[in-house]
């Protein structure tokens, strides 16, 4: 099993976020599944990218052809994919990794995020997309999640789609649960 994250290219104010970031790689490590993310080797990406390969798991990166040149891949992953564009890689790592979690990030992130979630509203697949709430980062996305419900833009089914924990270890489990309950009732 593979989960994709979606993690900035800062690491960010809080160092709570880095922190979080080496706990999922170790949670996700010990537990035998594999990262698929965005390739680079800068901000939360490269922190969580080089937890994972200290302790000898599988990271694959999937990075664009001109992110690639500017020298923000990660040249230590266990497969790095080039891409021509922005889509291609939501696109490639999507079919790559059997559920997504994000970390705190900026516009790609939530893009990102809220790209598979739209996925999974619309049937493209049935594949879990958790939010890894670190220092309630997340609070205000949810908080608009909540109340786009209230207001008849989001059904209540589908607000489902989007799981949220404030630990690494918790997240995981939700995420891997369904993406297990998700496989057997697709075979």
């Amino acid at each position: 099993m593979r989960l994709c994250v979606f993690c900035g290219s800062r690491t960010g104010a809080d160092p709570r976020f880095a922190g979080a970031a080496v706990e999922l790689a170790n949670v996700l490590v010990d537990r035998g599944i594999g990262i698929v993310y965005g390739g680079g080797r800068v901000g939360l990406m490269g922190v969580l990218a080089d937890a994972a390969r200290s302790l000898g798991g599988e990271v694959i990166g999937v990075i664009p052809r001109s992110l690639a040149q500017r020298e923000v891949a990660h040249p230590g992953l266990s497969e790095l994919h080039l891409v021509e564009s922005m889509h291609d890689r939501k696109a490639f790592m999507g079919e790559l990794a059997s559920g997504f979690i994000a970390l705190p990030g900026g516009f790609g992130t939530l893009e990102e995020f809220c790209e598979v979630i739209t996925w999974s509203q619309l049937g493209l697949h049935r594949k879990p997309c958790g939010l890894l709430n670190v220092a309630s980062y997340f609070d205000p996305l949810i908080a608009m999640f909540d109340r786009a419900v209230e207001l008849g833009f989001i059904s209540e089914e589908n607000r489902k789609i989007v799981v949220e924990a404030h630990m690494p270890g918790a997240l995981v489990e939700v995420v891997v649960k369904s993406a297990l309950e998700n496989n057997l009732s697709a075979g």
